[in-house]
């Protein structure tokens, strides 16, 4: 399968917002499944295309996947300080899901990182998304556990942090 990635067109906004809650749904990462909160947020890619740059992984004409790169602090960073990048919403269409597309979205915004000069690319995560969190670590990212945290105050929902030294 040759993947290509690119940067996300308009047209495919509404597309794209479907498969990244479709994946995180068909996880069971949300706390409260379709009435959760953050599904709106996952949905709205217009919003993350106006403050980041939203990337999509293609096979000519099938959408596989999708990540958000934030180049810096900013509207759409949750833990991005000076100088670092964050990686956001990587989704991958579960009829996509062992081929690399994964990877590929990661390593594009890695690539974008580097040439940007950045000193450091970092993510937030869930305990439950281990094939994500192999791909982090094949890539060379490390838990940075200093930088867990809460996006939910008075909620036991903890995201793990990664980050990768460039």
């Amino acid at each position: 399968m040759d993947i290509q990635i690119r940067p996300a067109r308009p047209s495919e906004y509404d597309d794209l917002g479907e498969l990244t809650a479709r994946a995180y749904l068909q996880d069971d990462l949300l706390t409260f499944g379709e009435s959760d909160w953050y599904l709106g947020e996952l949905r709205n890619v217009a919003k993350r295309a106006s403050a980041a740059e939203v990337l999509v992984a293609t096979d000519d004409d099938h959408l596989l996947g999708s990540v958000t790169y934030v180049p810096s602090p900013g509207p759409m960073a949750d833990l991005a300080r000076p100088g670092e990048a964050e990686i956001r919403m990587l989704a991958v269409a579960h009829r996509a899901r062992g081929r690399g597309v994964g990877e590929a979205l990661v390593r594009a915004c890695v690539d974008r990182a580097t040439a940007a000069r950045r000193t450091r690319v970092v993510l937030s995560t869930q305990d439950a998304m281990r094939a994500a969190h192999r791909i982090y670590e094949r890539l060379g990212f490390v838990r940075a556990p200093r930088r867990d945290w809460q996006p939910l105050p008075g909620q036991d929902f903890t995201l793990l942090t990664y980050e990768l030294t460039l």
